[in-house]
């Protein structure tokens, strides 16, 4: 859970927040207007953010650059238990 402060609040409170942070091991929301605007989190826990951003982004290059077999409609339908099937205008 992160702790939540004002911009405002914050500007005047940074040494301290800085502080939680770095020794508290504690992240801090700064919001405008009730609304998370930033936070500040530790070097290591930015560290950690790039990391598994780098590692999404390989992720999700990988499963778009592999061809996977999709299965009929039918086959569809039986695996999910699908028993209606929605038929355009003026169908019988």
């Amino acid at each position: 859970m992160a702790y939540e402060i004002p911009v405002t609040q914050a500007r005047a409170e940074l040494a301290d927040l800085i502080n939680r942070v770095v020794y508290g091991a504690e992240r801090v929301v700064v919001t405008r207007h009730g609304k998370p605007l930033v936070a500040l989190v530790s070097a290591a826990d930015l560290e950690r953010l790039e990391k598994l951003d780098a590692v999404g982004d390989d992720r999700v290059i990988s499963s778009v650059s592999v061809p996977r077999e999709t299965a009929s409609a039918p086959r569809e339908r039986q695996r999910f238990g699908i028993t209606a099937e929605r038929r355009g205008p003026g169908a019988s």
